[in-house]
């Protein structure tokens, strides 16, 4: 019995059961024919819109700045060579690799013991010559009166064999007696012509004494400059640099001793290109004197000078492009030769610009403009120039009309749009932190401790650092350094 009950028990459980899952099969039915037989009006799409920033588009006169990378070199730079060989005796105590010198300091002195002897020896044969000289006046004077006391014995003879020959035709005197005087009068004219030959000869040795004198004085004059050519000094105010030599050393004629540099007659000689160097000529072809910025990065602090263009190479370059320009700097502290500098050349002013961020505008050169409804237009322009983050375009139009910041994919024209104008102008505006004092004595130390940073721009740095809001490119540089 007890298992006949426990039986009928579980056959009842699950007939319930059953009926249960038929009765909740039937209701989802019911539910979902009843959802599919209903009838519902369609909801009506909305409008999506975008939310945008807008900059307003305004024309001015902005002279545009192209940017190039540049050497900075020295005007002044004399290269030191040995003009005599010899064994160096002494060096200037600045004689040394950056050692700063002035005008007319001797540098280096080679043993002057060769010149000097030569010197002497010049000098001896300088009286030589001009004893020559002496001696051969004397002489010609000798010759002069010799030539006279001929003629006038010469004189002589020939009144006597005229007297000779006048007594002969009044028959008094004889045929051999006029014979006697007319060989006396011929001998006399002989002797006359070698005393106009040695008068010529002494001529001749006054012009010899006179040549042998002026070579004795070039020979001395050379003699001279060699020994004052031992003597090394200082052209101008500068630097010395690749200094190569110790006291004592031996050193050939014309070798390469050191490099003297002016460190404040700077340029900076740097490339462009051939559109950009046709932006800098005037209307006669000429280079105009543009202004130049050029910039150092010197961890976390730009040295900056200022410049003009001076002048342009007078070619290319083999396997060059562009143009080389060279910029004179004005007041160019901390700047040396070999530095490798940023340039940024101010063209010639240009009107009716705008100037709007890059992301306003397209690769078609077209931007968005705010129309009627919020609803975006599509508006041409010229591109004349890109700077850095920004471009200044113009287009028929652009003038007064609000312009999409920022443009994405989605955004095109016929779009409607939501204007956010205060955030625009924000983001234009330089970007500034507020140091926790942690952050801020940190940057502070790095500064401090750089011994390769100069003076002034530590000085300008410190004076940033101390302000309440901070460049956030300049702790972003440092901080880059740091490791930050």
């Amino acid at each position: 019995m007890r298992f006949l009950r426990q039986s009928m028990v579980g056959l009842f459980l699950a007939s319930l059961t059953l009926a249960l899952m038929i009765y909740a099969v039937s209701l989802v039915l019911g539910a979902v024919q009843a959802r599919l037989n209903d009838e519902r009006a369609p909801v009506a799409a909305r409008e999506r819109v975008f939310a945008v920033n807008l900059v307003t588009a305004r024309s001015e006169t902005i002279a545009p700045v192209m940017q190039a990378f540049g050497q900075v070199q020295s005007r002044r730079t004399l290269e030191l060579r040995a003009a005599m060989g010899g064994r160096i005796i002494e060096l200037a105590d600045s004689f040394e690799e950056g050692g700063a010198v002035q005008a007319g300091d001797v540098l280096v002195r080679v043993d002057p013991a060769d010149a000097q002897s030569a010197l002497e020896r010049m000098q001896n044969d300088m009286l030589d010559a001009q004893a020559e000289v002496r001696d051969a006046e004397r002489a010609l004077v000798l010759a002069r009166d010799e030539l006279a006391a001929a003629e006038d014995q010469a004189e002589l003879r020939v009144r006597a064999f005229t007297r000779q020959q006048d007594l002969q035709e009044r028959g008094v005197g004889t045929a051999a007696a006029v014979e006697t005087a007319e060989l006396a009068a011929a001998s006399a004219r002989q002797v006359v012509v070698s005393r106009r030959q040695a008068l010529a000869l002494a001529q001749a040795r006054i012009d010899q004494a006179a040549t042998r004198r002026a070579r004795a004085e070039i020979s001395l004059e050379t003699a001279r400059r060699d020994l004052d050519e031992t003597t090394l000094t200082a052209a101008f105010d500068g630097t010395l640099t690749e200094v190569n030599l110790v006291e004592g050393r031996l050193v050939s004629t014309n070798e390469k001793l050191a490099v003297l540099v002016d460190p404040n007659a700077l340029e900076v000689a740097f490339r462009i290109s051939t559109a950009q160097y046709a932006r800098l000529l005037d209307g006669s072809g000429a280079l105009i004197p543009a202004r130049v910025l050029a910039s150092l990065d010197v961890s976390g602090a730009e040295l900056v000078a200022n410049g003009r263009i001076s002048r342009d190479s007078a070619v290319a370059g083999d396997g060059q492009s562009g143009r080389l320009l060279f910029a004179g700097l004005d007041n160019a502290a901390g700047f040396k030769p070999g530095d490798f500098v940023t340039v940024s050349v101010q063209e010639p002013e240009i009107e009716n610009l705008i100037r709007l961020p890059a992301s306003a505008l397209d690769a078609a050169s077209t931007v968005l403009v705010l129309g009627g409804e919020n609803r975006l237009e599509s508006l041409q322009v010229d591109l004349i120039r890109r700077q850095g983050d920004d471009v200044l375009v113009r287009g028929a139009g652009l003038e007064g009309r609000e312009v999409v910041v920022g443009r994405t994919p989605l955004l095109g024209a016929g779009i409607r749009v939501k204007p956010i104008r205060d955030r625009a102008e924000s983001a234009t505006a330089p970007a500034m932190l507020e140091l926790s004092e942690d952050r801020r004595a940190r940057l502070v130390a790095f500064v401090q401790d750089n011994a390769r940073m100069p003076a002034e721009a530590k000085a300008r740095m410190l004076a940033q650092l101390g302000e309440t809001r901070v460049p956030a490119g300049l702790v972003q540089r440092i901080e880059s350094r740091i490791g930050g």
